[in-house]
This record gives C-alpha cells, sequence and structure tokens, in this order.
C-alpha cells in the first residue's frame, strides 16, 4: 500500500499556477518531492512561481486555458523536462462577478472559453497521457452547491463542470484513472481578498463571512494544496467521481 502523499518522482501539471490555490498545490507537491509544469497567462508570474518552487522540480509556461494549444505544450513541457506525466490540476483565475443582469455576454463567453471549455480541452487531451495510477483534479467551487452572492458566472459554470466530472469518472476509471472536484471557500487568497474589498466595509465583510464559517476563519493557502496534493496522490488511490469541500464547514449541504 502506498504511504500517504507517495507522490516522490512523479510528475504535476497545473493549470493556473503561477498563484493562489494552484500555486499552494504545487508547493505541497514539491515538498513532498514530486515535479511540476505550472502554467499562467502571466509570464513575469509563473517566472516568479518558479523561482519559489525551485527549479530542480519546477518548470513553468506562460499559457492561457483558453488557447486550444495549451494542453499539448503542457504535455510537451512535461515529457521534455520529467520525461511524462502522472496527473494534473486544472485551475483557473475566477471569473468576473456580477449579478446575472449586471453580467454582459462577452463576459460569459470569455469565461466558458476559460473556465469551462478550456477546463474541458485540458482534460480531454491530457487524460490520455496518464497511466493507471493517473490522477485529476479540477479546482472548482462551494458554488458548485449553493450560489455565491455577486459571482452569476461561477455559479452558472461551476455545477456543470461538476457533472462533467462525475461524467469523466465513469470513462476514465476503467482505465485506472482517477478525476476528482475540489469546493473551495473562503480561502484567504488575493481572489477572495479581492472579492471581500467588493464591498463598502472590506473587514466587516471578512469579519462576517468568518462568523458564518464553523471554523471561524478562512483557510490558507496551504491547507487546501494539502487537501488537492492528497487527492492527487496515491493515498487517495479509491476515491474517484466526488466533490470535496475545502471550506472550513461553511457549506450546509451535503
Amino acid at each position: 500500500m502506498s504511504a500517504p502523499y507517495d507522490v516522490a518522482g512523479r510528475t504535476y501539471v497545473l493549470t493556473g499556477a503561477s498563484r493562489g490555490l494552484g500555486f499552494a498545490t504545487a508547493e505541497v507537491l514539491v515538498a513532498q518531492g514530486a515535479n511540476v509544469v505550472v502554467s499562467g497567462r502571466d509570464a513575469d508570474a509563473v517566472d516568479a512561481a518558479v523561482e519559489r518552487l525551485g527549479a530542480e522540480h519546477a518548470v513553468g509556461i506562460q499559457a492561457d486555458n483558453a488557447d486550444t494549444g495549451t494542453p499539448g505544450a503542457l504535455v510537451a513541457a512535461a515529457r521534455e523536462r520529467f520525461g511524462g506525466l502522472d496527473g494534473l490540476l486544472v485551475s483557473v483565475g475566477g471569473p468576473p462577478g456580477g449579478k446575472v443582469f449586471d453580467v454582459t455576454d462577452d463576459q460569459w463567453r470569455g469565461a466558458f472559453e476559460s473556465v469551462f471549455l478550456g477546463a474541458v480541452r485540458t482534460v480531454r487531451e491530457i487524460a490520455p497521457e496518464l497511466g493507471e495510477g493517473g490522477s485529476i483534479a479540477l479546482v472548482l467551487s462551494s458554488s458548485v452547491r449553493a450560489p455565491i452572492g455577486g459571482l452569476s458566472i461561477s455559479n452558472g459554470l461551476r455545477p456543470g463542470l461538476a457533472m462533467v466530472v462525475k461524467d469523466l469518472a465513469d470513462e476514465l476509471g476503467p482505465r485506472g484513472v482517477r478525476i476528482n472536484g475540489l469546493l473551495p471557500a473562503r480561502i484567504d487568497t488575493e481572489r477572495v481578498q479581492y472579492l471581500d474589498e467588493l464591498s463598502a466595509d472590506p473587514a466587516a465583510t471578512r469579519a462576517a463571512n468568518e462568523r458564518a464559517i464553523p471554523m471561524r476563519r478562512y483557510g490558507r493557502p496551504e491547507e487546501f494544496g494539502a487537501a488537492a496534493a492528497f487527492l492527487l496522490s496515491p493515498a487517495a488511490s479509491y476515491i474517484t467521481g466526488i466533490m470535496l469541500p475545502v471550506d472550513g464547514g461553511a457549506l450546509r449541504a451535503l
């Protein structure tokens, strides 16, 4: 039986991982001896992420999930540097905020290309590269199970991706490849801080949000990273098709 976090020598591709939850996951994987290929839209941010992770175990490429060439570039980078890949984490920046009547068609289209179709395409093209024991995780949102006020695009797209994960669990399972979703809520990242700052009183908004969380605080990025790394690792070898909330107990639904 594999030891927990037995990822030493394994290689993982992580999109949208120059910062935030993707980077936090990359940090945990590298700390456990894995190799990572990280991507992001900002070249400077990608370079900074690789420097922090250490060039021995990390390589970065500038890439946008909405670009049809991104999956191939990620696979090529993993092969060239590390000889192949064992798993995939799909993370993207949060879509624009706004209520349904405030969001434009262009914002919906842009988010669909990046958040939804980009994720589906990335999994569709990279999954065949994974052998038995391969693992995939999608960073989704607690909006999969309960809408978040002012985030209508996320509320619309994330639940659909969750069903794609369930569908893919059926398709990939016979090959020994697993796929799961992660449902973060108030994790203390730049994105969540930005959302709080949209309110008239960010400090009061944060305090109110913390009171609604059973653990009475926002999660730390490394706590999310540990959960994501677990799902990607051989320690979770019989877990597939699930949605794992990483939210301090904030979701009230089963």
